[in-house]
């Protein structure tokens, strides 16, 4: 019964401030104890002075929404994306696979052990999933398949997750398509 009164003042407290991570001030994270019922035990708070890279992972923040608008902004203006830069080797990456319509390199911010990004070399007006048009039907078949082969090269063909986030409602940030390929760790359902 404690455990149970224990879990409720903790529902409580994450009830009132909620609103604080809503605002981006405040990160809650709600975790529940082994053998309790779906009722949070414990609530962590991360400030704005930790780690960016912590915040992203508990939840989308109001920068990264801001910034997912803001580039969508000059989606589909056709000035270079970081990725078409990453493509001409003028900005280095750590590259996992390659062929002469794809690229595949691991994100410097990754969510997962395992977390990299596919690419086509070139953008030919696919800014987005939501901008594919019939013509796209090839290389929209080489990104998934290389998906594959960088999950055998990087030992997670067992588990992986392919993400792409499709306009600034799902945050995305460079308006060049491109799959997240996300393994190494038990991934959890659903996914956002």
């Amino acid at each position: 019964m404690i455990s149970a009164q224990k879990s409720m003042a903790a529902f409580t407290s994450f009830s009132v401030l909620r609103d604080y991570a809503r605002a981006g001030r405040i990160v809650a994270r709600v975790r529940a104890s082994p053998g309790i019922s779906s009722y949070p035990s414990s609530i962590n708070f991360l400030t704005a002075n930790h780690s960016r890279r912590y915040l992203c992972r508990a939840s989308a923040t109001h920068d990264e929404e801001a910034a997912a608008k803001a580039a969508a902004i000059n989606a589909d203006s056709g000035v270079p994306t970081i990725f078409d830069k990453i493509i001409a080797k003028e900005i280095p990456s750590t590259i996992v696979y390659e062929d002469d319509k794809v690229l595949a390199f691991k994100d410097i911010n990754p969510q997962a052990p395992v977390h990299v990004l596919v690419i086509p070399k070139f953008r030919d007006g696919l800014t987005q999933l939501g901008k594919a048009e019939p013509r796209h039907g090839e290389i929209l078949g080489q990104l998934l398949y290389a998906a594959k082969i960088v999950a055998e090269k990087e030992g997670i063909v067992d588990g992986f997750r392919v993400v792409i986030n499709n306009g600034p409602s799902a945050c995305q940030s460079v308006y060049h398509l491109h799959l997240h390929v996300l393994g190494g760790r038990q991934m959890n359902w659903p996914p956002g």
